[in-house]
């Protein structure tokens, strides 16, 4: 049976028999052709004939030789027009009517070069196809570029794109997975508040600004050697006005209406065209990322970076869609592309309102498509995947496959959760993953009943013998072991999720209450003696373990993410710290250069921890044996031995926040890398036979 012969004959089964209740928005014929299986009719089953669908053809919109090409991938609908616009702001526009091939591919070719033109898809659907109302017009999932219109519906237009760049021989950055020090970012946070002097605040081109004394300059002064990039694909910026509902939801948790981190990404092939204009804070109701310029302009700034040896890498969301927006794959092809129950309902594991069906054929493509299009047009170095667990294993073995063809270094890391939790399958697979029993182990769970190491407390299943196995890379030959190898153990104690770790440490210390609001945010940033101490043991922990490291934006200072007041919006948690700042587009989340100032101990710490771990290698790449622990008469104290080459390393911590303790030394004498004072200080010194550890500190030591 043809895809039209299918097509029509769900039309008349539909027309024959309206009251039948559908899965989703369709009605499946079986393999018997003539038959409706009693599965079908149930909505139990429909996968083997969705299944069946699959197409090698390049998908969206395409040049060759003066000719426009449009195709989307929609095997379940009835109808579909393509709609081009001279204007943005149009709303209507010239009309063409596509056809269907037997792979369920709705092409078109134009006999024109619509360059820069504007243009979207009417999908009618089966059960539709008695409505005169027209459909929302919906973009083209294989997009390059596009246009939003800033209302909750986030309306869009896809703009045909095909431009030349000069690369200027750029290429990836090659590097050992091990050798990454990776600083989470949002592209914004890093140049909007006013101490970063940056000409265009909050944008790609203001990311790189050679004056800025934010963005780019003040990575490079750090030492991290690859930015992780928080969403930057388009995405569903404004949601449904506070208080007010949409579809039965009531949004009664989003005073600012916006979506500042990015998690509802809207086209895998399209970065985000806020990012491409200094405009400030984003306002309703208007068009933003008309003019495509944002293709450039990201280009632009991973050129940039990796002319400073700064690989980037980019957060990615291929769980779910824009949970709001109108015209995307859930009015293309809803029954195709996601997750639905018996009663046709959207499955929410992600939490977001609808999650993307990635084990269909055709979306498994898009992923994979998606990712080689990153790499191969944006010269991208690697990924980290959003709640990965939710993506199913399939998929995630195709990408790194064919990712690798292209780049054999590419990094894949996740979130190894969402739909469960699984780091060791991840690992099996090559792909790294966040660490969170470190996390959880090291600084704890929460700062109010779940504290942990550095604290001198123990969270969960956590004691000595865990910590010994963060050292060396939370390997599955340890109890409670989740990785294959270091390479795969993405060490972190603060993201974009969460109290930043330095008001972490504020909680725990309980120099703040939770709920207390903040009077002096310039003072609150201001780190107290003890303070310093578990920032700075934390960090020495962190960057001495094996494994990838990451820091989130701003820890190397405390930053803290004390709730600003922002103009006509009611939020009742204004000065309290935030936890969860992901809709908001202000200083909450901006970086502010001056808090570095007051806290430069603190990030010159960093900067020196991040030297000592590219100069020794032996905190990267040593190997399981190369360990030897001394025991210590102290519940929360560690020390140890590392032999790496040629090179002898004595490291100890005292966690304990009450006790001093005096550590023996091997024989000779032992240059000082880093203690509780400096890190990779200019002027080191050495000791031997003994040493004192203050409460809360530690020290690393090379045999001279």
């Amino acid at each position: 049976m043809n895809i039209y012969h299918k097509t029509f004959a769900l039309a008349a089964i539909i027309l024959l028999f309206p009251k039948l209740k559908l899965k989703g928005s369709g009605l499946f014929i079986s393999e018997n052709k003539n038959a409706v299986s009693s599965e079908t009719v149930s909505g139990k089953t429909d996968n083997h004939l969705l299944n069946s669908f699959y197409s090698n053809k390049q998908l969206g919109s395409f040049i060759k030789e003066n000719q426009t090409f449009f195709r989307l991938f929609a095997p379940t609908q009835f109808k579909v027009e393509l709609e081009i616009f001279e204007n943005v702001e149009d709303t209507t526009g010239k009309v063409f009517p596509m056809q269907k091939d037997n792979d369920g591919v709705w092409e078109i070719v134009v006999d024109e070069n619509l360059n820069k033109k504007f243009y979207g898809y009417r999908v009618y659907s089966v059960e539709n196809i008695n409505d005169k109302k027209t459909p929302n017009l919906a973009v083209d999932p294989y997009a390059k570029a596009v246009a939003t219109y800033t209302d909750y519906f986030n309306p869009r237009k896809s703009i045909v794109y095909q431009e030349d760049y000069n690369w200027e021989n750029d290429t990836w950055i090659q590097r050992d997975r091990r050798d990454l020090i990776i600083y989470e970012m949002h592209i914004r946070d890093l140049t909007s508040h006013n101490s970063s002097e940056t000409s265009a605040p909050g944008t790609y081109q203001g990311l790189i600004d050679k004056n800025s004394k934010g963005g780019l300059n003040y990575i490079k002064s750090l030492g991290v050697n690859t930015v992780e990039l928080l969403p930057a694909q388009e995405y569903g910026y404004v949601e449904i006005p506070f208080n007010d509902s949409l579809n039965g939801r009531f949004n009664t948790w989003n005073p600012y209406e916006r979506n500042h981190w990015g998690y509802m990404t809207s086209n895998y092939f399209a970065p985000a065209g806020y990012y491409a204009e200094d405009i400030g804070i984003l306002k309703r109701n208007q068009w933003i990322g008309k003019s495509g310029a944002q293709v450039k302009k990201f280009k632009d700034m991973v050129k940039a970076f990796h002319k400073e040896g700064i690989a980037v890498m980019m957060d990615v969301v291929y769980n779910h869609l824009s949970e709001y927006e109108i015209g995307n794959l859930k009015e293309i092809d809803k029954n195709y592309y996601f997750r639905l129950n018996d009663n046709g309902d959207f499955i929410e594991e992600s939490y977001c309102g609808n999650d993307l069906k990635t084990e269909r054929p055709m979306l498994r493509k898009l992923i994979v498509d998606s990712i080689l299009y990153w790499m191969k047009e944006y010269h991208i170095d690697g990924f980290r995947f959003d709640l990965g667990k939710l993506i199913d294993w399939q998929t995630i073995e195709a990408v790194i496959y064919e990712a690798k063809k292209i780049n054999p270094n590419v990094i894949f890391v996740c979130e190894p959760w969402g739909g469960g939790y699984d780091p060791k399958g991840f690992s099996l697979r090559d792909w790294g993953s966040w660490n969170d029993q470190i996390r959880n182990g090291i600084k704890g769970e929460n700062p109010f009943n779940g504290l942990g190491w550095i604290f001198g407390s123990w969270y969960g299943n956590n004691d000595i013998n865990r910590i010994k196995s963060y050292v060396r890379g939370t390997l599955i030959k340890d109890k409670f072991g989740l990785f294959q190898e270091s390479a795969h153990s993405v060490n972190y104690l603060e993201s974009h999720d969460g109290y930043t770790l330095g008001d972490f440490i504020r909680l725990g210390l309980k120099k703040i209450k939770k709920d207390e609001v903040i009077s002096d945010i310039d003072k609150n940033a201001e780190l107290t003696e003890q303070e310093l101490k578990l920032n700075k043991l934390a960090a020495l922990f962190l960057f001495t373990s094996q494994g990838i490291t990451m820091i989130h934006e701003g820890q190397e200072f405390a930053r803290s993410k004390v709730i600003v007041f922002q103009e006509g919006v009611k939020d009742d948690h204004v000065g309290m710290l935030d936890h969860n700042s992901y809709n908001k587009d202000n200083e909450t989340n901006y970086l502010n250069f001056n808090h570095a100032k007051t806290n430069n101990e603190l990030l010159d710490y960093y900067k020196g921890l991040i030297k000592l771990r590219k100069i020794h290698e032996a905190f990267r790449k040593a190997d399981y044996n190369d360990y030897s622990f001394v025991n210590l008469k102290n519940e929360f104290a560690l020390a140890y031995n590392l032999n790496f080459g040629n090179k002898k390393y004595f490291v100890a911590f005292n966690a304990n926040p009450n006790s001093k303790l005096k550590v023996n030394l091997p024989k000779g004498w032992w240059k000082v890398l880093a203690d509780e004072n400096n890190a990779m200080h200019y002027n080191l010194k050495s000791v031997n036979d003994s040493i004192i550890l203050n409460p809360s500190t530690g020290i690393v030591l090379m045999l001279k």
